[in-house]
C-alpha cells in the first residue's frame, strides 16, 4: 500500500473541495521526489511528492518565485503543504526536449534555451548571494562519486594509492577551473529532461531547486553536452563560440577570448561528467534504478575526448586506461 498516495489524495480532494479527478504519474527523477498529472475541470494541473525527510520544498519555492520573477517559464505555484511535502504546480506540458530535438529541431530549441540560461544568469546581478556557492568543496566531492561508486562499485577496479594521487590532482584542477570563471546563478541541471517545448516562452524549466552560484559554462555544458543527447564536436563547438558572443552581447561576464571561454567549457564538462556517471552508478546500486547505467557510456565518451584534446589532462586516461576503463 502507498501510503503517501493515500496522504495525497486526502491533501487534494481538501485543497480542491473535490472527489472526482484523475492523477496519472507524470515522472519521476534522480531525487526522492515523484511528480504526478492531475486531470480536473478540463485542465491538468502537476502535483510534486517530496517526502519531508528525504526532500525540502523551501528550497523549490524560493528559487521558483525568483526565476518566475525574472521572466523564466518555470511552473506556477497553486498550493503547498510543507509538513507533508506536497506541492500543487501549473503544468508546463509534457514535451520533453529530449523527445522533440532532432538535426532539423535543435537549432531553434537550442537558441531558446540559451536564450533564456542569459536571463537566469543576468539575474545574478539583482541578488548576487541568494544563492549559496558551489565551492571547491562540493565540486570535488562531486567528482569523487566517480571513483567512489563508478570505479569501485560499478566495475568493481582497485585504485592504488599513486592512481588515487593522480584522481585528486585532477579533481583539484577541475575544481580550480571552475572557480576561475566568473560566478553566476547556475540551473544545474539544464538538460534535456528538465527542459519542455512549449508553444509560448520556450523552454519551461523544471528541477531547479538545486540551483548555485558557480561557473558561467556550468549550464552551458549540462545542456550541449547533454548526458542524454549527443551532438557532433564541431557543432558543439559553434554553439559554444555562439553562445559566447551573446553573453558578451547581453552583458553576462565573460572573458573576451573565445579560446580561453572553450577551455573553461571542455573542462566543466569534465567535471560534470564525471560526477554524472558516478551518480548514475549510485542510482543503479543504493536505489535500484538500473536503466541511468545506459547513459554512462555517452557520458564517458565526453570526457575521453575532452582529454584527448586537453595535455593537462592526460594522466586521467592515463589511469583509466590502466584501470581498464576504455572509451
Amino acid at each position: 500500500m502507498d501510503i503517501r498516495l493515500e496522504k495525497l489524495h486526502r491533501w487534494l480532494e481538501k485543497i480542491l473541495d473535490v472527489s472526482e479527478y484523475e492523477l496519472k504519474p507524470a515522472s519521476a527523477d534522480a531525487s526522492f521526489r515523484r511528480y504526478f498529472r492531475l486531470f480536473i475541470d478540463s485542465q491538468t494541473l502537476i502535483v510534486m511528492d517530496a517526502p519531508p525527510d528525504r526532500e525540502s520544498l523551501l528550497a523549490f519555492t524560493d528559487i521558483a518565485k525568483k526565476f518566475f520573477d525574472l521572466g523564466l517559464n518555470v511552473p506556477e505555484i497553486i498550493d503547498l503543504d510543507h509538513e507533508q511535502g506536497f506541492m500543487l504546480l501549473s503544468d508546463l506540458g509534457n514535451a520533453r526536449y529530449l523527445d522533440k530535438l532532432t538535426p532539423q529541431t535543435v537549432d531553434r530549441l537550442y537558441g531558446d534555451a540559451l536564450g533564456a540560461l542569459v536571463v537566469l544568469q543576468a539575474g545574478t546581478q539583482s541578488e548576487p548571494d541568494f544563492l549559496p556557492d558551489y565551492d571547491k568543496k562540493l565540486l570535488i566531492q562531486e567528482m569523487h562519486l566517480f571513483t567512489d561508486w563508478y570505479l569501485v562499485h560499478e566495475l568493481g577496479v582497485k585504485i592504488s594509492d599513486k592512481q588515487q594521487q593522480v584522481f585528486n590532482s585532477t579533481f583539484a584542477k577541475l575544481a580550480n577551473n571552475a572557480l576561475a570563471q566568473p560566478q553566476v546563478w547556475v540551473h544545474r541541471d539544464y538538460h534535456s529532461r528538465n527542459l519542455m517545448a512549449t508553444n509560448k516562452h520556450n523552454p519551461g524549466i523544471l528541477d531547479f531547486q538545486d540551483a548555485v552560484r558557480g561557473a558561467v559554462t556550468y549550464d552551458l555544458v549540462s545542456l550541449l553536452r547533454d548526458c542524454y543527447v549527443s551532438w557532433p564536436r564541431e557543432q558543439v563547438l559553434d554553439w559554444v563560440e555562439g553562445y559566447h558572443r551573446l553573453a558578451q552581447e547581453s552583458g553576462i561576464p565573460v572573458c573576451d577570448s573565445a579560446e580561453q571561454f572553450q577551455v573553461w567549457f571542455d573542462r566543466m564538462g569534465v567535471q560534470r561528467h564525471l560526477k554524472a556517471v558516478g551518480i548514475f552508478s549510485r542510482l543503479c546500486h543504493r536505489d535500484g534504478k538500473k536503466t541511468y547505467l545506459d547513459d554512462i557510456p555517452r557520458t564517458m565518451k565526453y570526457i575521453w575526448q575532452v582529454c584527448q584534446h586537453d595535455s593537462e589532462l592526460g594522466q586521467l586516461t592515463s589511469v583509466l586506461a590502466d584501470l581498464g576503463v576504455t572509451e
